[in-house]
């Protein structure tokens, strides 16, 4: 069962949701830069982490599972989110360049069947970050905060899921090293500093970046059977047609092996 939207939004109106988004944010921002000139798609609930591509991306959109809820985003501008059933998004194949899934693989009631959808709404040059609850983390082992519910993945899961959705995974890093209780949100930052360096496993997030898988198709079906005519010697304009001597062999006959007697 997935978080409903009003709980999801209270949390990243907390102080531990805004310290959750400005580590989430930042890597964001090194991988894809400012997104200039790129269309985007945020799956799931990851409006929180996109506002910065607005100014500069070609297109922002984001697309909320039914079973989640939608709310109108941005606030105080026109509408850019829509609900949107699972296994069926509402956008032409190959559209978008980038996408960002937060809040979606976990509570999925069919994760391959949901990153075949990544899949197919990605174009082939994009890429596309799935941000899950780590296994390892204590985020996962907490339901105060929206990472607590759900499956998490470790790495090695993640990768195995996605390559069986057709997508290559091409990178991937750690983020939220504070502990999810609320009075520590304020050393956040020192925690996401010194747990890269000393305790990278225990992480609360796993953000990885991932292609898009494409194969030539060959064509099926059996081979057309073509009749081909034998070449067939004819004379040249004037001369006299060319005549055998009684008994003499033609070129195949006299390259044809010789027949056993019985």
């Amino acid at each position: 069962m997935r978080r409903d939207v009003l709980e999801l939004r209270q949390f990243y109106a907390s102080t531990l949701g805004r310290a959750a988004r400005a580590m989430v944010e930042r890597k964001l921002m090194e991988a894809w830069d400012d997104g200039h000139g790129l269309d985007i798609l945020a799956l799931g609930y990851a409006t929180p982490f996109i506002g910065p591509f607005r100014e500069r991306a070609r297109r922002v959109v984001a697309a909320m599972p039914a079973q989640q809820g939608v709310e109108v985003w941005p606030a105080g501008g026109a509408n850019l989110a829509t609900l949107t059933p699972e296994d069926g998004l509402p956008f032409p194949n190959a559209l978008f360049d980038r996408i960002l899934v937060v809040h979606g693989l976990e509570e999925s009631a069919d994760p391959v069947g949901f990153l075949r959808e990544v899949w197919r709404v990605l174009a082939p040059s994009g890429r596309a970050i799935l941000t899950v609850a780590s296994r390892n983390g204590l985020w996962a082992n907490t339901e105060r905060t929206p990472f607590g519910h759900g499956r998490p993945y470790t790495r090695a899961q993640l990768v195995e899921l996605m390559r069986e959705a057709e997508l290559e995974p091409s990178g991937w890093t750690r983020a939220l090293y504070v502990p999810p209780v609320g009075w520590m949100a304020g050393w956040a930052e020192g925690f996401e500093q010194a747990g890269s360096r000393l305790w990278p496993g225990f992480a609360g997030l796993l953000m990885m970046e991932a292609t898009k898988q494409t194969f030539a198709v060959k064509p099926q079906g059996h081979r057309a059977r073509l009749r081909v005519a034998r070449p067939v010697l004819l004379p040249a304009p004037g001369t006299a047609p060319v005549t055998r001597a009684p008994g003499e062999r033609t070129l195949r006959q006299r390259l044809a092996p010789p027949r056993r007697r019985s």
